[in-house]
């Protein structure tokens, strides 16, 4: 019996099949709308080909401006030790005691070179951080804490050493001592 099932089973198969290739024969595919459907299919993936092409050239333009504008940050970066070398001797400087006339001279050379410099630097779009007040995680990096009844909690006490920006990125984040 399970034979006469499978028997009757597949001329049903056959039929159906036969049935489906009689209708999509009868049914006529025009051939204009199947190339307009091809056509529009075609040019919407044209757009988008072109939209990633717009915006990958976008992209590398932004990349490439980026690239000009922060190409001197290594440059920059060795400098700021130099500051830091004149700015410890104007204070040194200034802490001794001698008041002679080749002592003056040195440091009024020292302090020239020393203005000169940040001109440069300014120019280049490279500026100091401000250290005052509130601690901010983003300019500021905290070497040490401190007990202080003059600051407030998490207030900037010392400026251990000064930090820099080049235009909106922090080149060196300023190392300060902060209140407990």
């Amino acid at each position: 019996m399970s034979q006469d099932n499978e028997n009757l089973e597949e001329p049903q198969t056959d039929e159906t099949t036969q049935e489906q290739v009689e209708i999509e024969e009868s049914v006529e595919v025009d051939p204009l709308e199947e190339a307009l459907a091809q056509a529009a299919d075609y040019k919407d993936k044209y757009l988008r080909a072109h939209a990633d092409f717009e915006n990958s050239k976008r992209r590398l333009e932004k990349d490439k401006t980026n690239a000009i504008v922060y190409a001197n940050e290594s440059f920059a970066n060795d400098i700021l030790s130099v500051m830091d070398s004149f700015e410890n001797a104007l204070s040194s400087m200034e802490a001794m005691n001698e008041s002679t006339d080749a002592l003056a001279k040195m440091k009024e050379g020292v302090t020239l070179t020393f203005e000169q410099l940040k001109k440069i630097l300014e120019k280049n779009q490279i500026k100091e951080i401000e250290a005052q007040g509130e601690f901010n995680p983003e300019l500021h990096q905290a070497i040490m804490q401190v007990e202080s009844d003059e600051h407030e909690v998490d207030d900037v006490v010392q400026v251990i050493q000064k930090g820099y920006t080049i235009k909106d990125r922090v080149l060196r984040p300023t190392m300060v001592s902060t209140c407990k």
